[in-house]
């Protein structure tokens, strides 16, 4: 087994394993010198780890030797998660990692304060990337010089990196390409006048519902239906400014990738090439795509969930009627009050149906989730919660028959990948955007209003499971399904990207 050995004694603030020799395995320079070496990084989030590892295991599939940089944060998490294995790689494929630039958190196993973490690698994180880059070269590792860097959109820092070493750059966009066109236009909607918001009664007394006409690749939009940082009243919003920043930069790299397939984005994705990007591949789904490559025990043993998946869900999944279960996930950033989270109890308890329902320790903002002992009484027979679980796993599973989702896109597209309907309740970020193409464009979703209430709950799960609006986006749902296979499998429009990808960007000479 490759074990990690961190090389401490060059820079304290970066690290990898050396190259260890597995059986069977020449460690010969020419074979290793020959080799193309990318290294993917990820913006340090559960959403976008995920899509970035099955990317370098693709690539990894293919032939590359693949280094995947982790934050420390997020090394330590996952060593304690999941055991050292975790991090172990495989021949070829090997874990490094830099630090965040934050400071030391109290609690080591929540959700990191975005606006912080984005403000902070942005601003600390290109140094020890470059020092990475440069031990990484070093031939006394063994290990063949880097060729290539796949990174996240927002990890855009690491560009400038790429760039002094001539290698081509290639960006991971790990939302919706309807979602990067809504943060591009967010100009738009400042040019117009519609942001930032007057006063905070904006927020809530319809102001958000205003149509907004002529949105290059965009249709029916409202405000409310941009990606949420826009919707403050404040000018000088970090985060505004941030997203702009990062996505305009994209014009720069030497090809996008994005985690979608043209039957679905395809309008979206010539919009966002018709900005000035460069190519942009679309890869996706990215689990069915990594799927149907050569299967390798130790390739696949790779997964980084930064918290532990209880597999037990899946047995008590294996008892129940096909269709029968709601499955409520409302991802790995969301927060919400404890009032609301018990609307959302006292909804799945009047509801009548079973469900599995994933709860994390920092689900409720600021606070521990506690939910109502009457409502655990009552359920006991009919519902199960966990603090997280395999969730593409579950959602292919044939008991689901509906999920209730924030509408973060990697949920949104296994729920799309898994042919089961959705109803939406959007927290932050690109969300809303994909909630309104769920509900308006694609046919597949319902929308749960963000002053939730038991009522609305239990109904909206009544209308999905039973009613003839559930019928009909169950159907539309079994057809994004065989559309999203369809993209995916070998000879597929995914599949194909993928290819045209490695040939013509990853192993081109010169970026």
């Amino acid at each position: 087994v490759q074990t990690h050995q961190f090389d401490h004694s060059h820079h304290r603030s970066s690290s990898f394993p050396r190259r260890q020799e597995t059986p069977g395995e020449s460690m010969g320079s020419l074979g290793a010198a020959g080799k193309p070496h990318a290294v993917c990084m990820p913006y340090p989030a559960q959403g976008h780890i995920t899509p970035m590892l099955n990317v370098a295991k693709l690539l990894h599939a293919r032939g590359f030797d693949v280094t995947f940089v982790n934050t420390e944060y997020n090394h330590a998490r996952l060593v304690r998660t999941r055991g050292e294995a975790a991090v172990a790689g495989a021949p070829g494929f090997r874990f490094a990692t830099i630090p965040d630039g934050l400071p030391p958190s109290d609690d080591d196993d929540v959700t990191q304060d975005i606006p912080s973490l984005c403000r902070s690698t942005k601003e600390t994180c290109l140094a020890p990337f470059r020092r990475l880059l440069a031990q990484l070269n070093d031939p006394a590792t063994g290990h063949p010089p880097v060729t290539c860097v796949v990174s996240d959109v927002v990890m855009g820092f690491s560009m400038a990196a790429a760039k002094e070493l001539g290698l081509p750059y290639v960006q991971l966009w790990t939302a919706s390409s309807i979602s990067y066109l809504g943060y591009r236009h967010y100009r738009l909607l400042m040019e117009r006048g519609l942001a930032p918001l007057k006063d905070v009664d904006q927020l809530t007394n319809g102001y958000l519902d205003t149509p907004v006409e002529d949105v290059p690749g965009l249709r029916n939009m409202r405000i409310k239906d941009f990606p949420s940082f826009i919707h403050t009243t404040n000018p000088e919003e970090y985060m505004v400014g941030y997203v702009i920043e990062e996505t305009e930069r994209c014009k720069d790299a030497s090809a996008i990738i994005v985690n979608s397939f043209g039957d679905l984005e395809g309008e979206a994705v010539a919009a966002m090439e018709a900005l000035g990007l460069p190519k942009v591949y679309t890869l996706g789904p990215l689990p069915l795509v990594a799927r149907k490559d050569p299967p390798s025990p130790r390739r696949s043993s790779i997964r980084l969930s930064l918290w532990k998946e209880q597999e037990e869900c899946l047995q008590w999944l294996d008892g129940k009627e096909a269709g029968s279960v709601v499955y409520v996930n409302f991802g790995s950033i969301t927060v919400m009050t404890n009032e609301q989270l018990v609307e959302f109890a006292w909804g799945l308890a009047n509801s009548g149906r079973e469900f599995l329902w994933i709860v994390r320790r920092d689900l409720v903002k600021g606070d521990t989730a506690v939910l109502p002992p009457e409502f655990l009484a009552e359920t006991a027979e009919r519902g199960l919660m966990a603090s997280w679980c395999p969730q593409q796993d579950v959602l292919n599973h044939p008991a689901v028959g509906a999920f209730l989702t924030h509408s973060g896109w990697n949920s949104t597209l296994e729920s799309l990948a898994a042919g089961v309907p959705v109803i939406s309740w959007p927290f932050f970020a690109d969300q809303q955007t994909n909630c309104r193409y769920q509900c308006n464009e694609w046919g597949v979703g319902m929308e749960i209003d963000s002053n939730v209430k038991r009522g609305a709950v239990a109904c909206l799960i009544a209308e999905l499971m039973e009613g003839q609006k559930g019928k009909e986006m169950r159907r539309k749902a079994e057809e994004w399904r065989e559309k999203a296979i369809r993209a995916a499998k070998p000879g597929g429009s995914s599949h194909r990207n993928f290819e045209e990808l490695v040939r013509h960007v990853l192993l081109a000479k010169e970026s």
